[in-house]
């Protein structure tokens, strides 16, 4: 199973920690040595769930967006997204050099275009930019990719 996850970067610490609960709950229902996740690794939900696939016995799939992405996340995020990166089975690379929302969604739609289902960290709402976590969900949606919204009772976004 491929599993990929697409969602919304910066939550609060109390939705951090249910929106983990939920990621490591989705994460079990799958056999560790059947696993892929596919994630690019950006810091929030696409690194947990890394995490968690790695963590599981998975093996983990990394879609770059572009050439300068590392560079546009924070910089305290820097040693996790190199560490799984290292521990990367595959690398896909969406060609693009500069980190914009341009480069986001190619990256996004390379995720959709890999997985057999998308799981999103969603609290609903629309894009608050091109390439935000409700156009990858209308992405795999028209697409045909079942998509799973993970959004607990109590998450919150600002």
């Amino acid at each position: 199973m491929r599993l990929g996850i697409t969602g919304h970067r910066g939550l609060r610490a109390e939705t951090e920690q249910l929106v983990r609960e939920a990621l490591r709950e989705e994460v079990k229902r799958h056999s560790p040595e059947a696993l892929v996740g596919v994630s690019c690794i950006a810091d929030g939900p696409d690194a947990w769930f890394a995490e968690m696939v790695l963590e599981a016995g998975g093996k983990l799939e990394v879609v770059v967006p572009a050439e300068q992405y590392r560079d546009g996340l924070p910089e305290e995020h820097h040693l996790s997204y190199d560490k799984f990166l290292r521990q990367a089975v595959e690398v896909h690379h969406a060609g693009m050099v500069e980190s914009d929302s341009q480069a986001h969604m190619a990256g996004s739609e390379i995720l959709v275009g890999v997985v057999d289902e998308l799981i999103a960290v969603w609290d609903g709402q629309p894009a608050r930019g091109y390439g935000g976590t409700a156009d990858v969900v209308a992405y795999a949606e028209r697409t045909g990719v079942r998509t799973r919204v993970i959004w607990p009772d109590g998450a919150t976004r600002d």
